[in-house]
């Protein structure tokens, strides 16, 4: 069994929803705009802009997409996953945050193609130097330190490699926030099942793993409060992991996740029978 810390909603925990976040930016512009404010030029992405720049075009090229990048992006500098790794507590100050999804990303941020693929990873040696906040060998005080100096840590570093996906056999989905490159991401693309590719969001797994630094390791897991699609407010469980050394193995990352995604598979059962008990009262 493991240590669920008390209920926390996301907002106490400092993360956003991008969502929420982009649509609120937009309508404060619009809004500047419809008070009086100095409007912009129409932008390739306006309507306005449309209209005026396909009337004497044939149709075969007003068919073309327009394009919904925003400007001054580039890779390693997506607003929309910035925003999202700020809701993980890690800001990319030097502009180059790497999100690899598949292979192809690899190569996108300048690194290696895996030499194995699916890679399939022994780590039961490592999961006993993996212990969980809360319990003997970890308070959560030590982890919550550690965690926010890694965090810091890593916004300041010179790129951050961020491979996701689910963990494997599973749908549950994982991010690994990164200063390491060629040395880890490639063979977690590898180990990470693949999963669609969406918009960026808070996964249920996200690990911190730092390198240069002092060694770490350990997990925590938490019960949190999220608003579904209906607006109810339903209780989940989140795993973090935290990996720090003069250069962290894989293995150990892999204990992590592994350790994280039985743990909440655990609470989510119990709250399954919980339920059920509870219906059936």
């Amino acid at each position: 069994s493991h240590i669920s810390r008390d209920k926390k909603s996301p907002e106490a925990r400092g993360e956003v929803n991008m969502n929420v976040a982009v649509r609120t930016t937009l309508s404060r512009a619009a809004g500047r705009t419809a008070s009086g404010g100095s409007a912009a030029a129409p932008t390739s992405g306006s309507s306005l802009y449309a209209r005026q720049f396909s009337a004497g075009l044939p149709e075969s090229i007003t068919r073309v997409g327009q394009a919904s990048a925003f400007p001054n992006e580039y890779p390693g500098q997506n607003y929309a996953f910035n925003w999202c790794l700020n809701g993980d507590g890690v800001t990319p100050l030097k502009k180059s945050a790497f999100r690899i999804t598949k292979p192809l990303e690899l190569k996108i941020a300048g690194l290696t193609l895996p030499k194995t693929s699916p890679l399939n990873v022994n780590a039961k040696r490592e999961r006993s130097a993996m212990p969980e906040a809360g319990g003997d060998k970890l308070d959560f005080d030590t982890f919550d330190d550690v965690l926010q100096s890694t965090k810091d840590s890593l916004s300041m570093s010179d790129s951050l490699f961020c491979p996701e996906g689910y963990a494997p056999g599973s749908r549950i989905g994982v991010r690994v926030i990164s200063n390491v490159g060629n040395e880890l991401a490639p063979d977690l693309v590898a180990y990470l099942d693949r999963a669609p590719k969406r918009d960026p969001k808070g996964q249920a797994i996200t690990c911190y793993v730092l390198s240069g630094a002092e060694e770490f390791s350990g997990y925590a897991i938490e019960e949190v409060e999220e608003t579904t699609e209906d607006g109810s407010i339903e209780a989940v469980s989140v795993a973090t992991v935290v990996v720090s050394g003069k250069s962290p193995s894989l293995k150990r990352v892999v204990a992590g996740i592994e350790l994280s995604s039985e743990g909440l598979e655990a609470d989510a059962k119990e709250r399954e029978e919980k339920k059920a008990a509870d219906e059936a009262a």
